[in-house]
């Protein structure tokens, strides 16, 4: 597959900052917002959100984390069983201002069982999504995000991947190509 760096390592940087003015503007001071991350890889995006929030703000900006595997619609349908992560809400999301977060925004289906999995925790006031790249052409579900880092048009046979400096060994978002050449 071909790769093309969408993102390097200063855009993510400046993504990120941007992105976390944008939920100042809405929330101000986050005393009636949490964050929420989507287990596995929306959690990498949180941890840089919040990190950024807190220097900007001062103050400490509640966090959890929220496994999806048993909500998700093809749980049952993959040939290697998903592994369960931690879910880390100890907090009380009735009536707050909830910002789920994930990497990529691709078909919906993610996003949903995340709705699905956050009700089981209370009724929110209202909920948000922050997506660090919208893969906007290919939605099985009429789900739209109102933060997003970066709107990526690829097609089906492309496939988007979000990399991190404490995982893969530098930040960048990465659009893998099928090769066409052989």
């Amino acid at each position: 597959m071909e790769r093309q760096v969408i993102l390097n390592a200063k855009h993510v940087e400046l993504t990120v900052n941007r992105l976390c003015y944008q939920l100042i503007e809405t929330h101000n001071d986050f005393s009636n917002a949490v964050l929420i991350g989507l287990q596995p890889r929306g959690v990498n995006v949180l941890t840089r959100l919040k990190e950024r929030l807190e220097a900007i703000l001062g103050h400490e900006v509640i966090c959890g984390n929220l496994d999806i595997t048993f909500y998700r619609d093809d749980f049952r349908r993959r040939e290697i069983p998903l592994i369960p992560s931690a879910t880390n809400i100890d907090f009380d999301i009735e009536n707050k201002d909830v910002v789920i977060i994930d990497d990529v925004l691709y078909t919906g289906r993610s996003i949903r069982s995340g709705l699905d999995a956050l009700l089981a925790f209370g009724r929110p006031q209202t909920v948000e999504l922050l997506t660090l790249i919208d893969r906007r052409f290919q939605r099985d579900l009429p789900i739209q995000a109102d933060y997003v880092g970066k709107t990526v048009d690829s097609l089906t046979s492309e496939r988007v991947s979000v990399e991190w400096k404490e995982l893969e060994g530098e930040d960048k978002v990465v659009l893998f190509t099928p090769d066409t050449n052989g």
